[in-house]
């Protein structure tokens, strides 16, 4: 728990924590309002699928850039300006009237999302390099916390809030606020500019492919989750409406409490152990969820999320610390492979749904998690 002292006794860590839970609230509330939102518009599941694809391909267009405008603007700045872009750009998909505006939207989502996701994690690498500190899993169980209570409190919040782009608008109001408040602690920080033996090459990045490869399917699932949990309780569990948001809500609390134990986990150990126990614990879980009984398979959704809650953080810290380039480019390669499976996963629900049905598409995701942790195994010991 040294990494949650060091949070909350200090604004320098307790700012970057910030952005992580900010990022998820918003996207705990884009969860929890897709079925209105879905309805509103009268799409399909097929359609939502491709709705999200845009996503997908905002952040992917960002993400290659990220390493040269941190480099052009200074981190810090990087990471302020990403904050305050993403948080006003997830108005859109909630003001939305139609269906191309719906794809737009969540298209400059992406781009917002990809920027500050790759920012913040150079930030969190930056700190504890300079500090000699580790505090990433806990900014990772931020970010879990922040979907617990995007999803938790905005369930609770919905029979009394008129509208969905009210509630975003209040969400998006007070995120600003309070992250303002914090980008003076960061704003001037500046990542590592020393040239490293003979610049980057791509050779470098052969350590980091499985590891990649295991963020691909790991963060699919957990894209999926977001995005079709409330439609799997809704329309496969047949629960009631008062608990479409719970199975997200939980599955993020498990995630949260997970990751704010995880630094002292991967100290103890190491990441092989970590991504093997991690990986094939998430495939029970969704086994939990595949039962398609309401309440066991919220149990489900937190299983998962306990399973995989320090797998992404301790991706994001290896590729942080690789040696012969800098932290942002090795954090954008491998989030880029992650986030294309956070961001297609969905995609890849909706089309498997439309096809089959919800059910079948989360047995994909069971195989996903399965296939990870057999690619972990094959994993070197040290």
């Amino acid at each position: 728990m040294k990494s949650l002292q060091l949070i909350f006794t200090s604004s320098r860590y307790f700012a970057p924590a910030l952005l992580f839970a900010s990022l998820n609230i918003a996207f705990g509330t884009w969860a929890i309002y897709i079925p209105r939102i879905t309805g509103k518009l009268e799409i399909t599941e097929g359609e939502l699928g491709f709705a999200v694809f845009f996503l997908a391909l905002g952040t992917l267009t960002i993400i290659p850039f990220v390493p040269r405008l941190v480099d052009r603007f200074g981190l810090g700045r990087m990471v302020a300006t990403a904050i305050l872009l993403l948080l006003i750009s997830f108005i859109g998909p909630f003001a939305a009237t139609g269906y191309a505006w719906l794809c737009a939207s969540l298209y400059i989502v992406g781009i917002c999302s990809g920027l500050l996701d790759v920012s913040m994690n150079t930030l969190v690498s930056e700190l504890e390099k300079r500090d000699n500190v580790q505090f990433m899993s806990a900014t990772h169980g931020f970010f879990s916390l922040g979907g617990m209570l995007g999803a938790g409190i905005g369930t609770l919040l919905k029979p009394v809030i008129p509208s969905a782009l009210l509630h975003i608008v209040l969400v998006v109001g007070v995120l600003l606020l309070t992250n303002l408040m914090f980008i003076k602690d960061y704003r001037n920080l500046k990542a590592e500019t020393q040239d490293r033996e003979g610049g980057f090459k791509l050779r470098n990045l052969r350590p980091l492919l499985g590891l990649a490869l295991i963020g691909f399917l790991v963060m699919a699932a957990e894209g999926a989750i977001i995005d079709w949990s409330a439609l799997y309780l809704e329309r496969v569990a047949l629960a009631s409406a008062t608990v479409f948001g719970l199975g997200y809500a939980v599955f993020n609390a498990m995630m949260a409490l997970g990751r704010f134990f995880g630094d002292k986990v991967s100290a103890d150990f190491g990441s092989r152990l970590i991504l093997i126990l991690g990986c094939f614990i998430a495939a029970c879980g969704f086994g939990l969820v595949l039962t398609a009984t309401t309440w066991i398979a919220i149990i489900g959704f937190g299983v998962v999320g306990i399973g995989l809650s320090v797998v992404v953080p301790e991706l994001f810290r290896y590729s942080g610390n690789v040696t012969g380039i800098k932290a942002s480019e090795g954090i954008s390669f491998v989030s880029g492979i992650g986030f294309l499976g956070l961001l297609t996963g969905p995609v890849f629900l909706g089309f498997l749904a439309q096809t089959f049905d919800l059910r079948s598409s989360f047995l994909a995701l069971l195989c996903f998690v399965f296939v990870a942790g057999l690619i972990s195994l094959s994993l070197k010991r040290n």
